[in-house]
């Protein structure tokens, strides 16, 4: 055997243990993630609040109690949480927000979230509206190919 064949051999041996203990990790990472939803969903209530400040910020700047600070990985700490500041009842909190909420939260309403904890799930609506889902903002690209099909006279696709 040449060594070219040894190599790859190697290289294809390392690939194979590394997927295998990617796929490992990943199943037992999604059973954590479903036993952490089950407990978010068993401590969710609905509150009325009126939404302040909302912005992505450290962990360390965003006013969250120490408790929490504490308990998040040393890795995540720089990181940046969508961090909203409402006024729930008589106090004033600082939550942390779902990333799939947080674009739709209005800023300066009042609204009816589910939270559980200290963690905003979904926004139920402005006074019985429903909450507006912002408009995706196009590309470069996507404005350029409609400004041409326009000129051309075709309809846009969307």
């Amino acid at each position: 055997m040449n060594t070219f064949t040894i190599v790859t051999l190697i290289i294809i041996a390392i690939l194979l243990i590394a997927i295998v203990a990617l796929y490992f990790l990943g199943k037992k990472a999604q059973k954590r993630q479903a036993e952490q939803q089950q407990q978010i969903d068993a401590m969710k209530q609905t509150v009325s609040m009126l939404i302040i400040d909302k912005k992505r910020m450290k962990i360390k700047e965003s006013g969250l109690p120490q408790a929490a600070i504490d308990q998040t990985p040393k890795y995540l700490r720089n990181s940046k949480l969508p961090i909203v500041k409402a006024k729930v009842g008589p106090q004033i909190m600082s939550l942390v927000s779902d990333e799939k909420i947080f674009d739709s939260i209005p800023v300066k309403k009042e609204v009816k979230a589910v939270v559980s904890g200290i963690y905003i799930t979904d926004v139920k609506g402005l006074h019985g509206k429903q909450a507006p889902v912002p408009q995706k903002k196009k590309g470069f690209f996507k404005r350029a190919l409609e400004a041409a099909q326009e000129k051309a006279g075709a309809k846009p696709v969307k």
